[in-house]
């Protein structure tokens, strides 16, 4: 390995020379408190910006066995440590100054939920930070000086400040943990207590805006009902009141703008643990649980649908349905079916975003359209067998139809954003206005050996360089263009997830157009099944994150690791598979 004076050297050696003679800097190099690695050199400074990394050994960093125990306490650290090394670079970014991107030091900007990422690892090793810095220049010709005072000053300055456990406030680090096994004591307690999900005492749901995640200033706190409260004695904080949700189906209710959906809004990504000020650090639900909605428009293929569509006009197979377009409703079916196959044991729905037709029909539509001319059979008739037979409770919020109290074990009716329990008085309700009888064809699980194809004729592949013509070989190598929270490009093939809610960061987006692209190109045979590549993916990232899936076995930062759902929720969109 090189040393810290090499790298000086060599900076002064091409200081002034067109820029391509930067990518000479890539290697390892020692410096007194860490290794500094160039590991990727950008074409020029108007391009996307180079990585660096710096790995810290961990008797230097001198962190206390209890940071480093097991895989939460060290992924709870490691997200304090972005936060804090993001701080620190904003001190120096652009200080370096030249043209293009000349002088930015770019580091992960974490949101309010605390999710695993190629920015920062801890291992029991030692701390390994990924980050982009812009080599600066002149035009097109290198001006080394300023990089030295980034590579010398500014980076081993963030970097003192921010990976070593004398230079950091002792509390903030222990604080941080324990609000980590706090939350993972949460969700154990979860599957022993037979919950779906926890609502502390205090707890601060509605947002600062449609664009901010942060705590709404001001808002009312939560307040479980007496007849829900529940103590939770958590290792650290002690015990701890809220509102224990049941398994089971739980409808909520109540006058527009009294937080019925911001309820909902809190449990959907009560699914990742949250920062402590964030008012939802003790919002906690069931890790598999999934938002559904429906998506006109979206692409379907082979999924059986016949737990809620069947004899339809047009002779079409429901239980291997396929489509280019889908309506609301098919939509909402097969997003069903697709969730109870990816393990899901919480469904999360509001009436607002759902097809009206696939929820519920009211007495007089079954009056006009009798039930043999109806191929629809409405989640309403399908929610109580879902949870008895397949284990999967709903959670929905209803502003419309009363026809849901009637199969609700569970009733909240939001009051200015405080829930009341009002499920005896629904239930007596419920007798003066009955259902009128429609039964349900018997439930049956569905059925899915989805096999994931793509014609690979279609896709871009390599390029021989002698002849200039192009091969498809079973060796292409497609493009991922991430374009925001709400999908991205591969090849030339979009794949829309605007309408998975649970999606909280653009870092989770961009992972999974790399595990996409890596499916693509190495699992997609013709014989293994959706689920059998959905599985395989996160099953690899547990064990080994996600460099396994990168070209070359390296990752920069910028990737968040995703949950299966969202995998398999992605697999699902992508309109060649």
């Amino acid at each position: 390995m090189q040393t810290s004076k090499d790298l000086q050297n060599q900076l002064r050696s091409i200081d002034r020379k067109s820029y391509p003679a930067y990518k000479s800097l890539r290697g390892s190099y020692q410096f007194p408190d860490f290794v500094l690695n160039i590991d990727h050199v950008q074409g020029d400074p108007f391009a996307a910006p180079s990585h660096i990394s710096v790995s810290v050994q961990g008797q230097r960093a001198g962190f206390p066995d209890y940071c480093i125990r097991d895989e939460l306490t060290r992924n709870a650290l490691a997200d304090y440590l972005t936060r804090r090394f993001y701080e620190q670079v904003g001190r120096f970014t652009f200080k370096a100054k030249g043209s293009g991107k000349s002088g930015l030091i770019s580091v992960t900007h974490c949101g309010q939920e605390v999710l695993r990422r190629s920015a920062c690892e801890v291992t029991e090793k030692g701390i390994i930070s990924r980050f982009s810095v812009g080599f600066p220049a002149n035009g097109r010709t290198i001006n080394a000086r300023e990089l030295e005072k980034i590579l010398f000053d500014y980076i081993p300055a963030c970097v003192q400040k921010s990976f070593s456990y004398k230079n950091l406030d002792a509390g903030e680090v222990k604080s941080a943990i324990e609000l980590a096994e706090d939350q993972a004591y949460i969700r154990a307690q979860l599957k022993e207590r037979n919950l779906a999900a926890f609502v502390a005492d205090s707890s601060i749901l509605p947002r600062e805006s449609g664009i901010s995640q942060r705590p709404m200033k001001s808002s009312v706190p939560f307040t479980s009902p007496d007849s829900l409260r529940i103590t939770m004695n958590l290792p650290h904080k002690g015990a701890v009141t809220g509102m224990g949700i049941k398994n089971g189906i739980t409808l909520i209710v109540g006058g527009g703008y009294h937080g019925k959906s911001t309820l909902l809004n809190a449990l959907e990504l009560g699914v990742y643990n949250h920062i402590a000020g964030d008012g939802r650090e003790y919002v906690i639900t069931d890790e598999t649980a999934l938002k559904l909605r429906s998506e006109d428009g979206r692409f379907i293929k082979d999924v059986d649908i016949s737990l809620f569509i069947n004899d339809l006009p047009n002779k079409k197979d429901t239980h291997s349905f396929s489509t280019e377009d889908a309506s609301g409703s098919t939509s909402q079916a097969a997003g069903i079916v697709e969730g109870m196959e990816a393990g899901s044991r919480v469904f999360l729905l509001d009436e607002d975003t759902s097809a009206t037709n696939f929820m519920v029909r009211d007495a007089f539509m079954q009056r006009v359209v009798s039930p043999d001319k109806e191929p629809i059979t409405p989640f309403l008739s399908r929610a109580q067998a879902i949870y008895e037979k397949a284990g999967i409770s709903t959670i929905l919020v209803a502003g419309s139809s009363g026809a849901f109290f009637h199969i609700a074990d569970t009733v909240l009716q939001m009051d200015n954003y405080r829930p009341v329990d009002i499920t005896e008085k629904a239930k007596k309700m419920c007798a003066d206005f009955p259902l009128p009888d429609e039964p349900a064809k018997d439930f049956a699980m569905p059925e899915s050996s989805r096999i994931m194809t793509v014609d690979k004729t279609k896709l871009p592949g390599r390029r021989d360089y002698r002849s200039g013509a192009v091969k498809n070989d079973g060796q292409q190598r497609l493009k991922v263009k991430v374009q925001g929270k709400d999908g991205f490009v591969l090849g030339k093939q979009t794949v829309d997830l605007r309408y998975i809610e649970q999606l909280t960061d653009t870092e989770q987006t961009a992972a999974l157009g790399l595990l996409l692209k890596y499916a693509v190109e190495h699992l997609v045979d013709g014989k293994k099944t959706l689920g059998e590549i959905a599985e395989y993916l996160g099953a690899q990232l547990d064990k080994k994150g996600l460099s396994v899936f990168a070209e070359g076995g390296y990752i920069p930062g910028g990737y968040a690791i995703p949950r299966v759902q969202e995998i398999y929720s992605c697999l699902n969109r992508y309109r060649r598979g």
